[in-house]
């Protein structure tokens, strides 16, 4: 089973950190159904620092995530040091550096991705939170910045050497964004690489692409990102478990789990999006999102998630 320094995980397929998706809530279902490890929406090192309120929404956990990752990012090694040395975090078991992000804001900041250009840089990251958290350290990255970049093998190596437990490898260059095919290939061969363990992230959404990519990488993990939006029980599909499901009585918990940390208006919004894609199931998929991106309350809301996902059906003739 994967093992992150000295912490090891009842499964292999864990949940990416999706900004805007992977809140509290999201994160409770795909433990529920079986993900390995859950990571935080990113969290801004400044944002820590300076106290921001909105940061600290972000830091809230649920009460069955027993294995947590918090995911941070910035682009100066002495503030992802103070970071990671805020008691906030205490709570996680690892702390995972976001070198991924293709966000155009992101970048511009020097974070994210744009730390692949700098491999002196993102070393003296890695090493300045291994020294302010004590805790494992993990790394998250593409595999290049331009178009048909490969450094995967490059920068695995480099984070590595920094003193990284783990690193997971989306394999897209930043200039894909989410476009094209997942290079698998690359992946694949900074794994060779390296000895540290390595977690695969890009095009799997089915039970035969969760076997493919671990037969052609060997990795030691998998990550779902887009593929688990509106679907946490993807985790369950993967390992091959046969059970029946009922929709509504997933959005409820996920409402119920955000209601308990977060003001009614703003659970609201954030549940729209949310609900659009767990209608992607539904014949009517075009009037429930229409109707949901009306709802001005969470009784109003509910009501119509009882009125169209209250059904029993098999995980399997789920899409």
């Amino acid at each position: 089973m994967l093992k992150i320094g000295n912490i090891e995980l009842n499964s292999d397929i864990v949940l990416a950190p999706l900004a805007g998706y992977t809140d509290i809530g999201f994160r409770s279902l795909a433990v529920d159904y079986g993900a390995g490890l859950t990571y935080t929406e990113m969290v801004s090192a400044k944002g820590l620092f300076y106290n921001n309120d909105k940061t600290a929404d972000l830091l809230q956990t649920a009460d069955n995530e027993k294995t947590k990752a918090v995911q941070i990012f910035g682009g100066e090694p002495e503030f992802m040091y103070k970071a990671s040395k805020d008691s906030r975090l205490a709570k996680f078991d690892i702390i995972d550096i976001n070198m991924g992000c293709p966000v155009p804001k992101i970048v511009k900041n020097f974070e994210g991705s744009q730390l692949l250009n700098d491999i002196p840089r993102a070393k003296e990251i890695v090493s300045a939170v291994i020294e302010g958290s004590k805790k494992p350290v993990t790394v998250k990255f593409r595999k290049g910045f331009y178009e048909n970049e490969d450094k995967a093998v490059e920068f695995a190596k480099a984070m590595e050497s920094a003193g990284a437990s783990l690193i997971t490898i989306h394999g897209r260059t930043r200039e894909q964004f989410y476009s094209g095919t997942a290079d698998w290939n690359a992946i694949k061969n900074a794994k060779a690489e390296v000895s540290i363990p390595v977690i695969a992230n890009g095009d799997v959404v089915t039970y035969e692409d969760y076997k493919n990519i671990k037969e052609i990488t060997k990795c030691d993990g998998v990550m779902i990102g887009r593929g688990a939006i509106g679907k946490p029980y993807i985790f369950a599909r993967l390992q091959g478990k046969d059970m029946d499901i009922n929709l509504y009585e997933d959005i409820k918990r996920h409402i119920e789990v955000l209601c308990s940390v977060l003001p009614d208006r703003i659970v609201v919004n954030d549940m729209k999006k949310h609900i659009c894609y767990y209608a992607k199931n539904l014949k009517e998929s075009k009037k429930v999102k229409a109707e949901i991106c009306e709802v001005k309350n969470i009784t109003d809301m509910l009501e119509i998630v009882k009125e169209k996902f209250d059904f029993t059906i098999n995980i399997k003739d789920l899409k």
